[in-house]
């Protein structure tokens, strides 16, 4: 899937902390799954998933390989980055690569650390966002300025509407669009207002211990700015103690967790969330040679997620096994769940289902 979650925020937010933290898993993931040389500004990431673990004795292996996730490392951000301030035309055009925004802000206290925003979480997102609607009112505007030949009234009308919308200080998200507006936004336009958008509140362990509280007055003061969000969308970690943890062991780090009587680290609900986020889900195969988390968006057909395995097999999908994840543990296979009529087959038009485990059915 090439979809990927973009970076930003201001300087010393700790952005490059939690980017490090990233990359720390990355390197242990890759030490157990090689794959193609990546950028250093791009971290592929694994997606916690409990499930694998729990089927991999039921159909004996060892080898577990979970979904992943893209994060890129955008360039810092200052004010005026909309007229090429700092490293500000980087910023704009690596932000377009990106499927979903996480904005990471400030919500610690440390006089080691210098303030360069307001020190205020809400009002430094806002300077940030301002800066996307500058860009993005520069993009309509140029576009506008150039006359097709052939007048198209409805994408004259599309284009006034963003423009005005964006005159008013507005993001393009916040905005109303028919399918066809839409469309000339996500294929031509490609504004950075309309994309989907998290939150990363970078606090400390008095913060953390908090969280809950911390979100929630966030997402409150947001709201309050006309700026609407969900909790679901935010996620508070310590960025500092993140990347310290994914130097650990797995040992180490199972016995620090313990101890904190945490269940996951900050950094894994980052990475679920963000998935989640991007709209992708998982689907599972399970057999002796390995245990495997397949990404697929969600509304994506049984031929297509045959697809993600390998290309040829949309054409020459047949069916689909299917069995739900619980019943597959719970019956402890594939012959005990078909014994008590827990499979089923698919065909070509079956929406896959978050954790279904499947089995295609290929011809030749």
């Amino acid at each position: 899937m090439a979809l990927s979650v973009g970076i930003v925020g201001l300087p010393n937010v700790g952005k490059s902390t939690l980017f490090n933290a990233l990359l720390s898993k990355q390197q242990a993931f890759a030490a157990n799954y090689p794959f193609a040389t990546i950028e250093p500004n791009v971290g592929v990431v694994p997606v916690p998933d409990e499930r694998l673990a729990q089927l991999a004795p039921i159909v004996n292996t060892t080898k577990l390989v979970p979904a992943t996730v893209k994060f890129l490392d955008i360039a810092g951000l200052v004010k005026g980055a909309a007229q090429g301030e700092g490293l500000g035309n980087k910023f704009l055009s690596h932000i377009r690569e990106a499927s979903v925004i996480l904005h990471v802000v400030r919500a610690f206290a440390d006089p080691n650390v210098v303030q360069t925003g307001s020190g205020d979480s809400v009002e430094d997102y806002l300077t940030i966002e301002t800066e996307l609607q500058l860009a993005d009112l520069a993009t309509v505007e140029k576009v506008r300025g150039v006359r097709s030949k052939v007048k198209d009234e409805k994408r004259e009308t599309a284009l006034e509407k963003i423009y005005k919308h964006l005159q008013e200080g507005r993001s393009v998200r916040q905005l109303d669009l028919t399918e066809d507006e839409q469309l000339l936004v996500d294929r031509e336009l490609f504004l950075l207002t309309a994309k989907p958008q998290m939150f990363c509140l970078n606090t400390d362990e008095v913060g953390i211990a908090k969280s809950g509280a911390l979100i929630t007055d966030f997402v409150e003061r947001l709201r309050a700015k006309g700026v609407e969000i969900q909790e679901s969308d935010c996620v508070a970690i310590v960025a500092k103690l993140e990347e310290e943890l994914a130097g650990f062991s797995d040992l180490e780090k199972k016995e620090y967790l313990e101890s904190a009587g945490i269940a996951r680290t900050g950094l894994e609900t980052l990475i679920a969330a963000a998935y989640k986020r991007l709209g992708l889900q998982s689907f599972l195969t399970a057999g002796e040679l390995e245990v495997r988390a397949w990404t697929v968006a969600k509304g994506t057909l049984a031929p297509d997620a045959a697809g993600v395995i390998h290309t040829d097999f949309v054409k020459h999908f047949i069916s689909a096994k299917v069995c739900s994840y619980a019943d597959f543990v719970e019956y402890q296979g594939w012959k005990g769940a078909a014994e008590k009529g827990k499979v089923r087959t698919e065909g070509k038009t079956y929406v896959m289902q978050e954790g279904d485990i499947v089995e295609f059915m290929i011809g030749k």
